[in-house]
């Protein structure tokens, strides 16, 4: 209704659904902008067995290596700005990724890259990876391998930085393409390898997807690990509008997930412990979903930043600019809240 009397616009429903792992493997981002293709093609298993070591290697190490077919690529991007030093490269290494191999493809499927690429692709490997990529005279074939989290989030940022290069979206003022998207099925838990522990994906009162789950309470801590969650994302050209998810309402299951995620009981019942009272008491099953209204009104305005449409937007500072937050506080205010504060006005 809103997009209808704002911009005239009938939007097509339902909307398109997609999975948490098929965005990720597709576009190597939970929120891809689907107005345009060059999506990412996995090609781990092609390069696993090469005696190129950058590829190989990161296969062996349990990482990937993944594919950014851009059509017309050779003409629009010259070697330089590939390479250490230019602006397609800094967006990989913006990402955390160490750079970008490439392929030029050529007439008669011809191959113009590195010796050391070129000499250990077979002919075999190399028609298989023309075929999988859908790779045309004039396509450049931009390269992410390592660990699979850093090559999507760089061939992401790559593939967003260049979509604006090459003029497959029009500036936001002038954006006529509006590609709602449903994104499905998240993981319950990700990897911390920092604290060598699962945390949630999302937050941990996520419902998980009860085919995951079984229904055998003893299971639980062996079928939680791996299971979906019951959560979801409205995803609109490469922006979040809104995510929600349904929620636990089974204290056993709920103690279980914070067990999952590191949380002893004891803590669990210090922290929770009110909670777990609640869904004793009994909770029926619910959900819901909240929007950003400031970025939907940022969309629609065809603004770039969320500064422009935020209601109270704060300066470098930190300072409201329309109230004048922070302001000061009277020493006998901190007194009654027991508040020391470590200020030095005279620093200030």
């Amino acid at each position: 209704a809103i997009w209808k009397q704002v911009k005239g616009i009938e939007l097509p429903r339902p909307f398109a659904r997609m999975s948490w792992h098929e965005a990720m493997d597709r576009y190597g981002t939970d929120r891809p902008d689907t107005r345009y293709g060059m999506e990412l093609v996995n090609v781990s298993d092609l390069v696993a067995g090469m005696g190129f070591k950058v590829f190989s290697g990161a296969v062996a190490a349990g990482g990937s290596v993944k594919v950014l077919p851009v059509p017309g690529g050779n003409e629009a991007l010259s070697n330089v700005r590939i390479k250490p030093g230019g602006d397609v490269f800094g967006e990989a290494q913006a990402a955390g990724a160490g750079g970008l191999a490439f392929i030029r493809v050529r007439e008669g499927g011809e191959i113009d890259t590195i010796g050391a690429i070129k000499d250990n692709l077979s002919e075999e490997t190399k028609a298989e990876l023309l075929a999988r990529t859908g790779a045309q005279p004039g396509t450049l074939l931009l390269f992410g391998a390592g660990d699979t989290a850093t090559v999507n989030k760089a061939l992401d940022r790559v593939r967003q930085f260049l979509a604006r290069e090459l003029g497959l979206i029009k500036p936001d003022r002038d954006n006529d393409q509006w590609n709602f998207l449903w994104v499905v099925d998240f993981p319950m838990f990700e990897f911390n390898a920092d604290e060598n522990r699962l945390e949630a994906l999302h937050h941990p009162f996520c419902a998980p997807n009860t085919a995951d789950l079984g229904t055998d309470p003893e299971r639980w801590a062996e079928t939680l690990p791996t299971a979906r969650a019951q959560a979801y994302d409205l995803v609109l050209n490469g922006l979040e509008l809104g995510g929600g998810s349904l929620r636990i309402h089974n204290s056993d299951l709920q103690r279980q997930v914070l067990q999952t995620i590191g949380l002893p009981l004891e803590e669990a019942n210090q922290q929770f412990g009110f909670l777990m009272d609640a869904l004793d008491m009994g909770a029926p099953p619910h959900g819901g979903i909240a929007f950003g209204l400031d970025r939907m009104v940022m969309l629609l305005a065809g603004e770039e930043s969320i500064r422009d449409t935020i209601a109270f937007p704060k300066t470098q500072q930190a300072r409201c600019l329309m109230t004048g937050a922070p302001g000061g506080v009277a020493a006998k205010q901190l007194e009654e809240l027991h508040v020391a504060s470590t200020w030095d006005p005279e620093q200030d």
